[in-house]
């Protein structure tokens, strides 16, 4: 399916503007996506590093409208391709910053910049995944994030975020390289996450464990 106007990333300064006509984007991407139910922990395909997109064509334009359809079946805020079983380096979001700046767009091949130790200012807030369902925990990660990729397109494309969005940014990426918030954890933590999981009942469909 060939890319709408409504689709485009514009640039500024090497970054993604992903703050303009957030809801008609959004929105035509769902419509003509659709939803598939998540995987969650456990699942292999989550626990390794995905493959790079190496053709930009119409099969990627396709996964990314599902992707935004699965995630607001989830009401999620970001979602990786992992979490719905395609092993592949992509990953989209539609998250609010610290001030209430929605930003909606997706991210190809995504690499997380490291920053300089005098920008490493951390947050140390709850997070929550959609493949952990139902679990929360507290995990410090930096307030500012930058991730470097590639559009729907093969375009170079940078994203930058703060706060809650930066969290996005970063906690997505992970996805990307079979990595799980949990996997930050403690192991006391993390135990308690699993038990959270365990004892709660996932509000979208999910894909079993067999």
């Amino acid at each position: 399916m060939a890319q709408q106007e409504t689709d485009e990333q514009t640039i500024n300064d090497g970054f993604v503007v992903d703050t303009e006509d957030c809801e008609e984007r959004e929105r035509a991407h769902r419509e003509r996506g659709t939803s598939r139910p998540i995987t969650v922990v456990g699942n292999p395909v989550l626990h390794r590093e995905c493959k790079d997109v190496t053709e930009f064509d119409e099969e990627l334009a396709q996964l990314i409208d599902d992707m935004f359809a699965s995630q607001r079946t989830a009401e999620g805020v970001g979602l990786a391709a992992n979490q719905i079983g395609v092993d592949l380096k992509v990953f989209v979001y539609d998250c609010m910053d610290d001030e209430g700046v929605r930003h909606v767009g997706h991210v190809v091949n995504p690499v997380l910049q490291e920053l300089p130790a005098d920008q490493r200012v951390l947050d140390e807030s709850n997070e929550g995944c959609l493949s952990v369902p139902t679990a929360y925990a507290e995990l410090a990660r930096p307030d500012y994030a930058v991730v470097h990729g590639q559009d729907s397109q093969g375009n170079p494309i940078k994203v930058r975020g703060t706060g809650y969005f930066a969290r996005c940014l970063q906690h997505e990426t992970d996805h990307l390289y079979g990595f799980l918030y949990i996997d930050k954890l403690s192991k006391r933590d993390r135990k308690d996450a699993l038990r959270q999981m365990a004892e709660g009942t996932p509000r979208y469909p999910v894909v079993a464990n067999d």
